[in-house]
C-alpha cells in the first residue's frame, strides 16, 4: 500500500514546476528564440528603428529636393556663397550650409545616403552569395576542393586592399559597379572561412549520413540539409559586413577612386572639406555625422543579432516587472 501511495503521490515542487522560461522556450526553434530575443532586446530595436529611418529618407531622397527647390547638384552662388565665396553656414534657405561650390549640404547627405546603403547592401549580398558558395564547396567536398579553395581565400585576404583598389580603379575607372566589386571581392574569403568551419562540423552529423544514405545528391545535401544550418553565422556576420562595406565605400570616395562626381557621396563631401573645414565646420560635421550614425546602428544591430543566436545567451527571457 505504501508503495502505491508513493507511486501515485504528486510530484515535487521542483520537478512540477518548469520556469516559466522553460515553459516557454520548450516547442520553439532557434529562429523563433532569436527573434524572441530581438524583440526584447531595446538596442536592437532601436538600431533597426534608426535603419529603416536612415533607409526611407535614401529612398525619398526627392522629396527633399522638392521640398528645399535644390538639387544635389544645384550650384547656388549667390545664395550659397559669402561675397568672399566662402560656404554659407546652417541657416532658413540651406539648413546644412552649403559647400565650396555652393550646393546644399542637407540634399548632398541625402542623396548620398543612397550611394552608402546601396554599396553596402550590394557589395555584402555579393560577397555573402559568393563566400557560401565557395566555403560549402571547400567545406563539404574536402581533399584537394578544399585545398584550392582555402589558398584562394588566403591569398585574397593577404592582398593590400587599398593598393589593389588604387590599381584596379586606375586601368578601369571609377564607378559604382567597380567600387561595388572591389569591396565584394575582399569580403568574400572571410564569409567562406566562417562557413567552411560550420561546414567541417556538420557534414558528419547524423542527419547528412541519413540523406547520404537515402541516395541524396551531393547538391541537395550542401543546400538542403547543410545551408540551413549555416544561415545563422552567415546572418550576423552580415549585419556586420554592411557598415564595413559602407566604410570601404567612403573610403574609396574619400580618395577619389570610388562614384564619379557630381554625385554626392559621404566620402567625397569629407574629401572636399578637408580644405574648407577651419571656415566651414558644418561641411565636415554632417557627412561626417550621417556616416558615424548608419554604422554605428548597423554595428550594434549586429552584436545584437549575434547575442540573439548564441545559445549561451542568457537573457532571453527576463523576469517581468
Amino acid at each position: 500500500m505504501s508503495q502505491l501511495s508513493a507511486a501515485t503521490a504528486p510530484p515535487e515542487p521542483a520537478e512540477a514546476g518548469l520556469s516559466e522560461a522553460a515553459k516557454k522556450i520548450e516547442g520553439r526553434s532557434p529562429w523563433q528564440l532569436a527573434f524572441e530575443r530581438l524583440r526584447r532586446d531595446r538596442v536592437a530595436v532601436g538600431s533597426a528603428i534608426m535603419i529603416v529611418i536612415i533607409a526611407l529618407i535614401a529612398i525619398f531622397a526627392p522629396l527633399a529636393k522638392r521640398i528645399t527647390g535644390h538639387g544635389p547638384a544645384g550650384q547656388y552662388r549667390d545664395t550659397g556663397l559669402s561675397p568672399a565665396g566662402i560656404p554659407v553656414g546652417p541657416n532658413g534657405m540651406f539648413w546644412f550650409g552649403t559647400d565650396e561650390l555652393g550646393r546644399d549640404v542637407l540634399v548632398r547627405v541625402i542623396y548620398g545616403a543612397r550611394i552608402s546603403l546601396l554599396a553596402g547592401v550590394a557589395a555584402a549580398s555579393i560577397a555573402v552569395l559568393v563566400g557560401v558558395v565557395i566555403g560549402l564547396a571547400a567545406g563539404y567536398f574536402g581533399g584537394a576542393v578544399d585545398t584550392v579553395l582555402s589558398r584562394f581565400m588566403d591569398v585574397v585576404l593577404s592582398l593590400p586592399y587599398l593598393v589593389f583598389a588604387i590599381a584596379l580603379v586606375s586601368v578601369i575607372g571609377s564607378s559604382m559597379q567597380v567600387s561595388i566589386g572591389v569591396i565584394a571581392f575582399f569580403s568574400f574569403s572571410s564569409v567562406g572561412r566562417i562557413v567552411r568551419g560550420q561546414v567541417l562540423s556538420i557534414k558528419e552529423k547524423e542527419y547528412v549520413e541519413a540523406a547520404r544514405s537515402l541516395g541524396a545528391g551531393n547538391m541537395r545535401i550542401m543546400f538542403v540539409d547543410v545551408l540551413p544550418n549555416v544561415l545563422a553565422p552567415v546572418i550576423v556576420y552580415v549585419t556586420l559586413l554592411i557598415p564595413l562595406s559602407i566604410v570601404f565605400e567612403a573610403a574609396l570616395s574619400f580618395l577619389g577612386l570610388g562614384v564619379v562626381p557630381p554625385t554626392p557621396t559621404w566620402g567625397g563631401m569629407l574629401s572636399d572639406a578637408i580644405n574648407y573645414y577651419q571656415v566651414a565646420w558644418w561641411y565636415l560635421v554632417f557627412p561626417g555625422a550621417a556616416l558615424l550614425v548608419t554604422t554605428l546602428a548597423f554595428n550594434l544591430l549586429g552584436d545584437s543579432v549575434r547575442d540573439a543566436f548564441d545559445p549561451r545567451y542568457n537573457r532571453l527571457f527576463a523576469a517581468e516587472e
